[in-house]
């Protein structure tokens, strides 16, 4: 039971310590924030700065005393100006005296700003300026006095030897400036950079990057930057460099098409070679050891002036500078007669053939939904209206009646009713015919006119009023033709 007791009693001490910082933490700022000063003041070398500072609010608090303090990045805190409004201003022993004043005299309480004149770069660092209060006891406010010195940038090119070990291959500089410059790297070569600082007496700081890769000969000429970052700057300062590798000779020839044919003329060998540094010698040579005599050799060039079994041969370019020799051969076989030569324009003409047709297919294409698309323009529409009804004339019910075959006649034979308001009479239906006159009379249809007739539709064994038609009249009935239409004459009852 104590031993709890006792736990929760260290546990309980530990809180109240922890809220004590903390009010005390709060308190200070609070009280902090009355004394006002700027956060940081920027200078360069032989300049003089003014460090401002002042009270903000008096109002029931004893301003007794202020003080400046210089606090350096690596030392302990000096005072460097007293002002008390009893005594005169006080500038004890330290590294700004004979420099430092208040920028008021007689100083005043509520505004103590200080001038230091003549400010040199170890003059960087914490300047505090403190008042003793009545009855809160000290306040301070804190700025940062920051020196700067433009640096002086170069870079340079180192130049290597290809090989297969890592080696710097430039450098670049930013001395004397403050604060330290950045300095980074852009190229396309494959290698890495190693920076360093280096802080002199007067404060200032040199950065010096060194950039490193294995060097080989494709390496030689590429692009490389040095890219120096300072405050001082108002924009990145840039050094473009090309890399320095020097390698031995990279030999090539160049001008056999296997075909050198007995009696040719004017066939030109060249030896083209790529070193650093640049070639200082030319050898051209046989393997057999003997140099043919219709050969010319020009420096890096070898002319036939006529193929013969001569220069049935290997011929060796040999080319050197001060790191060493490089080499190239070609072995020439002399051929009885010319190789026949390759139609040079057959792939254009096959390529030309097929894009000329894929050309016609796209144009055809493109004519055919056009036209499709017109088509589908000028089609009748899709529903089709019913047609006429068909009525019966009386022709054509005596043709029915007569001729039994007409139902296989064409449509254009038959009669359409124009719903004429004068009646139609169909008169053949009561002429005698000696084919089908009984045999008619039983199968005889009842007559309809096309108008009311006002008479009624006559039954089995009646008659149809009596009609009177003259002579002629009866010839032109017999000729009428089937499925015409025509108006009957006058009627008399």
């Amino acid at each position: 039971m104590a031993r709890h007791d006792a736990r929760n009693w260290h546990d309980c001490t530990k809180m109240i310590g922890l809220l004590s910082l903390v009010t005390s933490v709060i308190m200070h700022g609070a009280a902090g924030q009355r004394v006002k000063v700027e956060p940081e003041v920027l200078s360069y070398p032989g300049q003089s700065v003014n460090l401002r500072c002042a009270f903000t609010d008096a109002t029931g608090i004893q301003l007794t005393m202020v003080t400046w303090i210089y606090e350096p990045k690596e030392g302990d805190r000096i005072n460097i100006a007293v002002f008390h409004p009893n005594f005169q201003p006080n500038y004890p022993d330290s590294p700004v005296k004979g420099r430092v004043s208040f920028t008021t005299s007689p100083p005043n309480l509520a505004s103590p700003s200080i001038q230091i004149t003549d400010v040199k770069m170890t003059d960087e660092g914490k300047y505090i300026c403190e008042y003793a209060t009545y009855p809160s006891g000290n306040e301070q406010g804190i700025t940062f006095l920051v020196m700067l010195a433009k640096p002086r940038n170069s870079a340079s090119i180192v130049t290597v030897v290809a090989g297969t070990k890592p080696a710097v291959v430039a450098r670049c500089e930013s001395a004397d400036g403050r604060p330290a410059a950045q300095i980074s790297w852009v190229t396309t070569a494959n290698g890495n950079a190693t920076t360093g600082s280096k802080l002199a007496g007067d404060n200032t700081v040199t950065v010096t990057s060194e950039y490193r890769m294995v060097p080989t000969a494709a390496d030689n000429g590429k692009d490389i930057s040095c890219v120096v970052t300072h405050r001082t700057q108002t924009k990145a300062e840039s050094f473009k460099l090309k890399l320095a590798v020097e390698y031995p000779p990279q030999v090539t020839i160049v001008g056999y098409d296997n075909n050198w044919y007995v009696g040719r003329t004017n066939v030109v060998l060249t030896c083209e070679a790529t070193a650093n540094p640049m070639p200082l010698h030319v050898t051209w040579k046989t393997l057999t050891g003997e140099m043919p005599e219709t050969v010319v050799i020009n420096q890096k060039t070898l002319t036939v002036l006529k193929v013969d079994e001569s220069v049935n041969n290997t011929f060796v370019c040999e080319v050197k500078n001060r790191l060493g020799v490089g080499k190239d051969q070609v072995t020439a076989m002399v051929r009885g007669t010319r190789l026949p030569e390759k139609g040079p324009t057959t792939g254009s003409i096959i390529g030309a053939i097929i894009g000329v047709i894929i050309l016609l297919a796209i144009i055809g294409t493109a004519i055919a939904m056009y036209r499709k698309r017109l088509d589908n323009k000028d089609d009748p529409p899709k529903y089709k209206p019913p047609p006429p009804k068909k009525t019966s004339s009386s022709t054509d019910r005596l043709n029915a009646s007569r001729d039994p075959v007409t139902e296989d006649r064409p449509l254009q034979n038959q009669y359409y009713s124009t719903q004429s308001a004068e009646p139609v009479t169909d008169l053949d239906t009561y002429q005698d015919d000696d084919d089908d006159g009984a045999h008619g009379e039983e199968e005889r249809e009842h007559y309809y006119s096309a108008a009311p007739s006002g008479w009624d539709d006559p039954g089995n064994g009646e008659l149809p009023p009596p009609y009177v038609y003259a002579d002629s009249d009866a010839q032109d009935r017999s000729n009428v033709n089937r499925g015409d239409s025509f108006v009957s004459p006058a009627m008399f009852v």
